[in-house]
């Protein structure tokens, strides 16, 4: 079930902006997403909010400027996902500029798992293993320097300090009931930290850690004619990807580090690595959006990560060798297809078990599922042959399908099952998760993550018992009605808005997480349709006769204008008068723009 809901927005932001100046449909989309003042939309530089809001961070940037100088080897522990890659090549793009000895180690999540492990402590502690998993390091390290994770690591932590090893975590994530021991944590999200963006990605955190080390370094008169000072916004390119690619909340703060990272990238100033990246992808970079990153360069970046040794994903991001960056992209493309097609066997499997094998909460072939899809307030699957590292995409996908919090799971090691959760809108995953672990001690192993999206570790034998547990947490916090599919639009476009200008002033906008890309809904009648590319639908579009008369005589005299429109891996026929939610989309084709409408959704009208 789905309801479409045109979205709400207060009058007093609409009037302000258009008081400022904005066009009345672009006045009515910011102000339904929370903009009330048009200075929330500027994305220049000044804005940015201060490193020094940020807790702990001026403190550890002076403990790094002490360790540089005194020549301590630094090493940085990666997550082994985009945000993590990106993090990991920030930090060691900034500290080699610094001067640091730094190099880096990135957890493999088939051996090690995720995050600052007593196991990775120990792979850093021993030399040879150190240069064996990532780069050359000569010794073992002074200072361990977690980014993207490291605030569940109370274990890691103790661990280093027993190897001697200090350590400093910058993370994002939520912190659990106890904190890890490190020497300094920088976290929005931890206890006593007043910075206003709670959304910053991993790779934000770390971002603002090197502009505080910066200061800290020109504070000392560190540099010098003959040690430049680093422009640090030469890395914002890697900033913008970790944090969409991350799907962290687009707040104001987040919007401009993206849109100013874009900037880069269009004018030909990316790194070797996005750029290379980019053109496996077949996006010219001159145009690249927030779409791009999100969806052609990270699953590119991840798919290291899931079926390989993320290493290579960064290797890709920290060289400045065009050809090298060349070599390695097109070996993340061939890992990405790579991933495609066991995802897309995955996802088949998967919906055969939900149609074959729901009837019961028991083990089939070792295909497991908890209860039936019509009844159920979660899904949680496992089948032994799935693989650990595209879960996370199988879980987003059904969740997409069936709009129910979704855990798919395959093996770990020793009788373990790694689980990856995908969430709804309105449902925090994180903490339901919280939940199930109070309610049922010791069923979860471990845990972590945000309110989209989260991973957790199980016994195998406890995987009905968790289904049983988790369904009734999500009964309990959700209820029947959020579980109703709410399609939002921004109402509908009168034709005199309908135009490519329009389509430009969207597509200047950052969007994405928390900031939804506008949606508009129409009643249109189907002029003409045909199949292209084997699987999508070529439409014409006109908007409904009555609805334009009832504008009035003079717009009814545009009764003639037919719109193009596509519709996405669809390629049945519509019928001949629609409800549609669409996109307004600039389409560059042989050096020509032209308006084109995205549908996203439709559904029959009765004649």
């Amino acid at each position: 079930m789905s309801n479409t809901l045109q979205r709400v927005f207060p009058l007093h932001a609409f009037d302000a902006l258009i008081r400022h100046g904005y066009h009345p449909v672009l006045a009515r989309v910011y102000a339904a997403r929370g903009i009330e003042d048009a200075a929330q939309l500027e994305v220049d530089w000044p804005r940015l909010i201060p490193f020094d809001r940020l807790k702990n961070v001026s403190l550890m940037a002076r403990f790094l400027a002490e360790a540089i100088l005194a020549r301590k080897r630094l090493l940085i522990v990666a997550d082994y996902d985009s945000d993590g890659a990106t993090a990991c090549a920030v930090g060691i793009r900034a500290l080699r500029q610094f001067g640091a000895v730094v190099d880096y180690l990135v957890p493999n999540r088939f051996e090690y798992g995720y995050g600052l492990t007593p196991e990775i402590v120990r792979l850093a502690a021993r030399t040879e293993a150190t240069a064996a998993t990532a780069t050359s390091s000569a010794s073992r390290p002074d200072i361990l320097i977690t980014v993207d994770n490291g605030i569940a690591s109370v274990e890691g932590v103790a661990e280093a300090h027993r190897h001697g090893m200090q350590v400093l975590v910058t993370d994002h994530h939520l912190p659990g009931d106890e904190l890890p021991d490190a020497d300094i944590i920088v976290n929005p999200n931890q206890p006593g930290c007043d910075f206003p963006s709670k959304h910053l990605a991993g790779v934000g955190v770390i971002f603002y850690l090197v502009l505080a080390l910066r200061a800290e370094l020109r504070a000392r008169g560190a540099f010098s004619t003959a040690w430049k000072e680093p422009n640090l916004a030469s890395l914002l390119d890697l900033v913008a990807l970790g944090t969409v690619a991350d799907v962290v909340k687009l707040d104001d703060n987040n919007r401009l580090l993206v849109h100013q990272g874009l900037q880069r990238i269009r004018k030909g100033r990316g790194c070797a690595g996005i750029n290379a990246l980019l053109q496996v992808a077949r996006r010219d970079f001159r145009q690249v959006s927030a779409y791009e990153l999100g969806f052609m360069i990270g699953p590119r970046l991840n798919a290291a990560g899931r079926l390989d040794d993320m290493s290579l994903g960064i290797e890709c991001l920290i060289t400045d060798d065009e050809s090298r960056a060349s070599q390695i992209a097109l070996q993340l493309d061939a890992l990405n297809r790579k991933r495609q097609e066991i995802e897309a066997a995955m996802q088949d499997s998967a919906l055969i078990l939900l149609e074959n094998i729901l009837s019961a909460p028991h083990a089939q072939n070792g295909q497991h599922a908890a209860v039936k899809e019509s009844d159920a307030s979660s899904l949680s699957l496992f089948d032994p042959a799935w693989h650990q590292g595209v879960i996370g995409i199988l879980a987003s996908r059904i969740k997409d399908k069936f709009h129910r919090p979704v855990i798919a799971f395959a093996r770990g090691g020793d009788g373990e099952l790694k689980g990856s959760g995908r969430s709804i809108p309105g449902f925090h995953l994180r903490d339901a998760l919280d939940l199930v672990s109070k309610r049922h001690p010791g069923l979860l192993l471990k845990f972590g993550g945000h309110a989209a999206a989260a991973g957790l570790t199980i016994r195998s034998c406890d995987f009905e018992k968790f289904c049983d547990a988790f369904e009734q947490t999500v009964r309990s916090l959700l209820g029947s009605a959020g579980l109703k599919r709410i399609i939002e639009t921004d109402g509908d476009l009168e034709e005199s808005d309908m135009n490519l200008e329009l389509a430009r002033h969207l597509a200047e906008q950052v969007w994405g997480q928390g900031f939804a890309q506008p949606t508009f809904s129409t009643r249109f009648t189907v002029e003409d349709q045909r199949v292209v590319g084997q699987r999508h639908l070529k439409l014409k579009l006109r908007k409904q006769e009555a609805e334009i008369r009832a504008y009035g005589p003079e717009k009814s005299a545009r009764l003639n204008v037919l719109y193009d429109a596509i519709l996405f891996a669809h390629a049945v026929p519509l019928p001949g008068v629609i409800d549609a939610t669409y996109r307004v989309h600039v389409n560059e084709y042989n050096g020509n723009a032209t308006l084109q409408f995205i549908l996203e959704h439709w559904v029959a009208v009765d004649a």
